[in-house]
């Protein structure tokens, strides 16, 4: 990995340098715009609406639309003058449970590597806030925006999660929340059954990206020339109208599912212990005839 960052946490009197990384990728499939008839690229012009003129890329500036329709226009200099303190640091503001911080502030992940001589306040740290079981809320400046965040540990390693400001979060306000929803007792022990059966572990590598997969299989049938199959679509069920009935069914599917899982893998577990090599008998030496 290519570290896109280099600054210091400020904890304290205490100064560790670091450098920052990426910690997630989108692994999404990329196209480009092309004429469809020769597969040339589709290019685009920066050109002015008022003169007309196409306009090179360093005469390009940032504007604000005012609310009377006039134009606010701001260069490099002006952005260049806006105070940021937290310029290359990043600040310790307090420490507390991270489940106190709603997920939905979350932006974006990084990983934070000590630099030079910074390995030891960095282990520190970093030791001290995982025998606490709490995460620190800092500030950062990335990329000429201020932005808050929480620092963490994961593997070892300082996590720091971008946040969202809570003006930038927004309310949720919707009709059915004003409505008066009749819930049954029966209803609700019945949805909790099926959370009960349906209770796992998280591991995250039992997933994957099907619409990808299958993207790229079809990218690659059409550059070898192969004709592409379209996979036929499981059928659709029926809606149920009775919340109970469906329910109860959802809940047998689940146990009928975990059943179906837990024979599979035994098994395969007797599988592996019946074709398991045995320890070779020893014949009896013959007796050699006078």
């Amino acid at each position: 990995m290519r570290s896109i960052w280099k600054g210091a946490i400020s904890f304290g009197l205490v100064t560790i340098p670091v450098k920052l990384y990426a910690a997630t990728e989108q692994r999404d499939v990329s196209f480009h715009q092309v004429h469809r008839e020769d597969g040339g690229r589709i290019k685009y012009k920066r050109v002015c609406q008022i003169d007309g003129e196409e306009v090179a890329y360093a005469d390009i500036a940032k504007g604000f639309d005012l609310p009377s329709g006039e134009m606010v226009v701001l260069t490099d200099e002006d952005f260049a003058e806006l105070p940021l303190t937290t310029s290359r640091r990043i600040d310790v503001l307090q420490f507390t449970p991270l489940d106190q911080v709603d997920p939905i502030y979350f932006n974006k992940s990084y990983y934070l590597e000590p630099d030079g001589l910074g390995a030891k306040p960095y282990v520190l740290l970093r030791d001290a806030l995982e025998e606490s079981g709490q995460v620190a809320v800092v500030k950062v400046a990335l990329r000429s925006r201020e932005a808050l965040a929480t620092l963490r540990v994961r593997d070892g390693v300082f996590v720091l999660e971008t946040m969202l400001w809570p003006d930038e979060v927004r309310a949720a306000d919707f009709p059915f929340q004003h409505e008066d929803v009749e819930v049954r007792p029966q209803e609700l022990k019945m949805a909790s059954s099926l959370i009960d059966s349906m209770q796992a572990d998280f591991d995250p590598s039992e997933y994957k990206d099907a619409y990808r997969e299958a993207l790229q299989a079809m990218i690659e049938a059409k550059a070898e020339g192969r004709e592409v199959v379209q996979p036929e679509e499981p059928a659709e069920q029926a809606a149920a109208t009775d919340l109970l009935a469906a329910l109860r069914a959802s809940v047998e599917a689940a146990k009928k599912s975990r059943t179906k899982t837990a024979a599979g893998a035994a098994t395969t577990t007797a599988k592996k212990t019946t074709t398991a090599k045995k320890p070779a008998t020893r014949k009896p030496p013959r007796r050699k005839s006078a």
